[in-house]
């Protein structure tokens, strides 16, 4: 990270949120020439540490999607949080779009909505979970207490399945306004 970036992060958010960046930035260095497998554990393990509050109680807001400075910002945030920080932290770690996708699914133990990362070998593999609920990386087959709906990633939105991606939804992305917001969001406080 160049010197400006540090005062322009260190201005904006303080010294703490600079340091727990550069503690993310030193993982992101040694995990660099590592496996995929040993990326995604170091990652999943890294923002699992953080704490879960609600929307309502953190941005009071009732569906609000941090990027991934924020939630490093709060070292806290829902499950729409923990994954779009660990979806991006692997991108930059270097593991293709192709493999990585946000997933919605339902929380059958919870009862609830659930965004969990899900990373994909193969098109036709069944996918490993990165959650926030359960830390350790399980394939989507032992997950039972997850049903998935939908996956997305940068370039495309599916029907989602527990074994592999289920039938692409054209034009899927561009009713994603949740994602469309975010990606706006990232670029503006980039500058």
């Amino acid at each position: 990270m160049n010197e400006k970036t540090k005062l322009r992060l260190e201005k904006r958010y303080g010294l703490s949120t600079l340091k727990r960046i550069g503690s993310l930035l030193s993982l992101m260095n040694r995990l660099e020439g590592e496996s995929e497998r040993t990326k995604l554990e170091g990652v999943n393990r890294f923002f699992n540490q953080f704490r879960y509050i609600s929307d309502i109680r953190l941005w009071k807001q009732e569906d609000y999607w941090a990027t991934r400075t924020e939630f490093i910002d709060k070292v806290a945030g829902d499950c729409e949080d923990y994954s779009i920080a660990k979806y991006f932290t692997l991108k930059q770690l270097k593991i293709a779009d192709k493999r990585l996708f946000l997933t919605y699914a339902k929380s059958l133990k919870y009862k609830t909505a659930h965004m969990v990362v899900t990373y994909f070998k193969t098109k036709r593999s069944i996918p490993l979970i990165l959650d926030n609920y359960n830390g350790k990386i399980l394939p989507a087959t032992q997950r039972k207490d997850l049903k998935p709906i939908y996956s997305f990633n940068g370039q495309e939105l599916y029907n989602a399945k527990q074994k592999g991606l289920g039938a692409k939804i054209p034009y899927g992305l561009q009713k994603n306004k949740k994602w469309l917001n975010l990606l706006d969001d990232i670029k503006r406080k980039k500058r």
